[in-house]
């Protein structure tokens, strides 16, 4: 008799304590913490991929979120800014003195925000809506739109003490149909006057928006590091009716000269394995051109043959909607 009581007093407390823990659940967790969703890439950024439109703007929709294991209950309004304390401290941890490659605040011509965004009782998530107008935007530099919460005693919310959660480090990274990274592979680059020997191959050519139907890359070997990579632009026009591709450059002192006329092929095919992916394919083919290097080597100039084609593949994710979410960068 002693043993059965025993064991239904035993039976009982944990009955009891099962009750227990389950109302725990009922409660919050954790603090109810308001940050931005911007995940960090390799270089400590948050790269944004931005259509370029011709006298129109693009909204892209950041989110802001309220940490938390239950739903917020109440009404909150999130002050928001622009913080150029911390670009000017990735700048310092990344670059040091090499202020060349420094990341640039975006002006504020090119895009529009509220400074305050609500969040509703029964949500734990809103977008805060930034605009851009990137028209003539120089992509020469690196455009950076750096976000933070607002810690403010006016409005009843905690920003989230990790600064990696509170801020947005945006990369503003506008595109149209022809910009991207190309493979370069086939683009061979060979001193003038020694076409017959060994080429220098780069891997990749990132190209750059200037317009709808215009891009930019960087003339022969010339790349992002390279700090006097402003007087190597060459401009790439698009045709869609004749599919030529016009290439010119604004600096005459590259001595820059085009032979024949490039052409361009846009061809799309649905992936074997997954039928909702859209491979889009941009080649450009008969690029022949010469420019001279008139700032590596001190009192001296090299110039050179560029010869070949260039290839971009966008994969596509027709199920998005969005644009800009369906590309897979």
């Amino acid at each position: 008799m002693k043993k059965r009581y025993i064991m239904l007093l035993c039976l009982l407390a944990g009955f009891m304590l099962c009750i227990s823990c389950n109302d725990e659940w009922t409660d919050e967790q954790y603090e109810r913490y308001v940050s931005f969703k911007a995940p960090l890439n390799e270089q400590g950024v948050t790269r944004i991929y931005v259509r370029y439109r011709e006298d129109s703007i693009s909204t892209y929709r950041l989110p802001v979120i309220v940490s938390g294991s239950t739903t917020n209950d109440q009404n909150m309004t999130v002050h928001v800014t622009v913080d150029p304390d911390t670009l000017e401290a990735l700048n310092m941890e990344q670059f040091q003195s090499r202020t060349e490659l420094y990341y640039r605040q975006l002006q504020s011509e090119y895009f529009r925000m509220p400074d305050y965004v609500d969040v509703k009782a029964g949500e734990n998530t809103s977008l805060l809506n930034i605009n851009f107008s990137l028209q003539d935007i120089d992509l020469v530099d690196k455009w950076m739109l750096p976000l933070t919460v607002v810690d403010d005693p006016s409005y009843d919310y905690i920003a989230h003490p990790r600064k990696h959660y509170k801020k947005a480090l945006l990369r503003v990274m506008p595109f149209n149909d022809y910009s991207g990274i190309y493979s370069g592979t086939a683009l061979k680059t060979y001193l003038r006057g020694y076409e017959d020997d060994a080429a220098i191959v780069k891997s990749e050519i990132p190209v750059h928006v200037v317009d709808e139907n215009t891009v930019f890359f960087y003339a022969g070997t010339v790349d992002e590091d390279r700090t006097d990579r402003r007087n190597y632009k060459i401009y790439a026009s698009f045709d869609e009716q004749t599919k030529r591709v016009t290439l010119t450059a604004d600096n005459p002192d590259m001595e820059f000269q085009v032979y024949g006329t490039p052409v361009f092929t846009v061809e799309e095919t649905m992936d074997a394995t997954r039928p909702y992916l859209l491979h889009r394919y941009v080649t450009i083919s008969k690029i022949d051109y010469s420019f001279t290097d008139y700032t590596s080597v001190p009192n001296a100039t090299i110039s050179y043959t560029v010869r070949g084609s260039l290839i971009l593949e966008r994969k596509i994710n027709t199920q998005i909607p969005d644009e800009d979410q369906a590309i897979e960068w």
